[in-house]
């Protein structure tokens, strides 16, 4: 009997001591993981912070730099890639200009009527538009007709587009916008522009300035936008005009016709669509802290000299 009772006993001190170990290792976990927490989130504050420094300084640098000058190049300090190091990580700013790209905002207006302009072979933004798609091997009437009903007052769908009734149709379904579009990511909501699409487009688009002209920085443009802006610019003339602007760039729009093989009634014709100063530029800045990564990007506007955010976003 007490045999029996001793190895109870034991039996019992073992359990005891089996769960205590288990509580312990327990304890110690949480206390490891929450510290491991509390530790990411204070990294993570850190890189929020110094991801923000980062936007401060180069506005700072716009701010300073974009009166100095009559036009905006891709030689200007803005324009490289700064990167910074801290004494517990580093952060990475870069800088684009939203006027080396297509706004397309502008390729029809609010009553759906693409514009072309009058007597326009260049056929305004919907031209630019549609050569640039084609440049991708993209659907461009469809694409073109889809941003046009998105945009428009009206609930009349073109051929390659759709209105409300399409789009309530969907899972989760949803009314067009009948109105500007306000960010790139909202492309994503309209009909042919998958993510496939939007990865192709993404460095060559943008949805600023929405109520003014959008005219595109010559200085600043890719290539793709340049052979978009007439059909007549080929690959060989957009090797010059790039080349040109390297060791010339051009002050105003009317230096266009200086490139050599330009044809004067190709710079024009695009005149009032070009120009050599930007005035809206989006902002990264990528910061790291002890393996912690934070992410913030800004869209600004310098036009009346002060700056004025027109988006932000941190991840």
């Amino acid at each position: 009997m007490k045999g029996d009772q001793r190895g109870f006993a034991l039996v019992i001190t073992l359990i005891v001591t089996a769960l205590l170990v288990a509580l312990v290792v327990e304890f110690i976990s949480e206390v490891y993981v929450d510290t491991t927490s509390r530790q990411s989130f204070v990294d993570a504050q850190k890189a929020s912070l110094l991801a923000e420094s980062g936007i401060n300084g180069a506005i700072g640098i716009l701010k300073f730099s974009l009166p100095l000058k009559t036009y905006t190049s891709l030689f200007d300090t803005w324009a490289k890639p700064m990167d910074i190091p801290e004494e517990q990580g580093s952060v990475r700013i870069t800088v684009e200009d939203e006027s080396a790209k297509l706004s397309l905002n502008h390729i029809s207006g609010s009553n759906g009527v693409f514009t072309r302009g009058d007597n326009d072979p260049t056929e305004s933004y919907y031209g630019t538009a549609t050569r640039l798609f084609k440049k991708f091997n993209l659907p461009a009437t469809d694409l073109c007709d889809a941003i046009s009903d998105w945009i428009d007052i009206d609930e009349i769908p073109k051929p390659g587009g759709a209105e409300s009734k399409w789009y309530t149709n969907l899972k989760n379904g949803y009314q067009a916008k009948n109105g500007p579009l306000d960010t790139v990511e909202e492309l994503a909501l309209i009909k042919g522009f998958s993510s496939e699409v939007l990865d192709k487009l993404r460095t060559f688009i943008t949805v600023l300035p929405v109520n003014t002209v959008a005219p595109i920085n010559i200085n600043t443009a890719p290539k793709e936008i340049l052979t978009a802006l007439d059909e007549r610019i080929n690959d060989s003339l957009a090797d010059q005009i790039i080349e040109y602007r390297k060791s010339t760039p051009f002050k105003n729009s009317y230096d266009f016709g200086k490139v050599p093989g330009m044809e004067q009634q190709i710079a024009q014709g695009l005149s009032l669509r070009i120009t050599a100063k930007s005035n809206i530029y989006r902002i990264r800045a990528e910061a790291e802290v002890n393996g912690t990564t934070r992410v913030i990007e800004t869209v600004v506007n310098f036009s009346s000299g002060n700056p004025v955010k027109l988006y932000w976003r941190e991840y």
